[in-house]
């Protein structure tokens, strides 16, 4: 599938991006990357025509509309641009992730390999990295987890490969949900369940020991009660995808919802925020 790569001026406030990306969804765009001066967003070729952005009152304002440009981006070719621009990521001194096309150094104990694609979590970004080093303190042995927002599914493998009885890998993208499969079947993983969706596949009967949610603020704040309803007494929730600025947001929501805040760590103001169902 062919898809339009669409670069729009960054707002600058972390809320309107949020804002931004949120609408570029219902829209119809499917991945999203926040450079310094824009946002890149991704629609299929099918998908994007001349409204596209009618309904978004931030891409109307003149001085926005002449900023953004569009490319084509080819399917076939998305290998050849990560290929070029992916180096693997070490994380904690025993995981390492990286790409089919790089060698795994020795005494590594967590080797995930991610097969490039459009699919965000590929540990370069601070957020899945804190996650992943958090995810090393952690056990999850034996226990049932939700990676919620899953990208590439690199929080789900690692949670596999220490030991986690069952994952369940869910995300609104079609990139995500056929990347977390993918990856799942290079890294040998047997106990991934991905599902294509967002919070409202979140029902009885299911029920998790530890929640992952690497997502974004309003994404957070507006499903955290469905998040909840499916985490199990004394259960886990990690959040990122935020900056420390939106933690007491957060913060509030989460005791609104009968969460514990344990503890947090950042790196570059964004942050991983751990809290347990009481």
């Amino acid at each position: 599938m062919n898809y339009y790569q669409v670069n729009i001026p960054n707002p600058g406030n972390q809320d309107q991006i949020d804002i931004l990306i949120a609408q570029l969804a219902e829209a119809g765009f499917e991945s999203f990357e926040e450079a310094e001066t824009s946002i890149i967003a991704y629609i299929p070729e099918k998908d994007y025509h001349d409204q596209v952005f009618s309904e978004i009152e931030y891409c109307q304002l003149p001085v926005v509309v002449k900023e953004i440009t569009t490319e084509l981006i080819e399917d076939r070719n998305w290998n050849e641009v990560w290929e070029s621009n992916y180096p693997p990521v070490m994380i904690s001194d025993h995981c390492i992730v990286r790409a089919p096309f790089h060698e795994c150094p020795p005494g590594v104990q967590f080797d995930i390999i991610i097969k490039p694609k459009m699919a965000f979590g590929t540990a370069h970004h601070e957020t899945t990295a804190q996650m992943l080093r958090v995810l090393l303190e952690t056990d999850v042995t034996g226990k049932k987890v939700l990676d919620m927002g899953c990208g590439s599914g690199v929080l789900a493998i690692l949670c596999s490969m220490k030991g986690a009885a069952e994952i369940t890998a869910i995300d609104l993208d079609e990139w995500s949900y056929s990347n977390t499969i993918e990856n799942s079947e290079i890294n040998h993983i047997k106990n991934i369940i991905p599902l294509l969706g967002d919070a409202t596949l979140l029902k009885a009967p299911m029920q998790f020991d530890v929640i992952l949610a690497n997502i974004n603020k309003n994404i957070l704040l507006n499903d955290m009660s469905a998040y909840v309803g499916v985490l199990s007494t004394d259960g886990s929730i990690y959040f990122s995808g935020f900056y420390t600025t939106d933690l007491a947001d957060i913060s509030n929501m989460a005791s609104i919802n009968q969460l514990k805040y344990i503890d947090s760590c950042s790196e570059n103001n964004w942050v991983v925020a751990h809290f347990i169902k009481q």
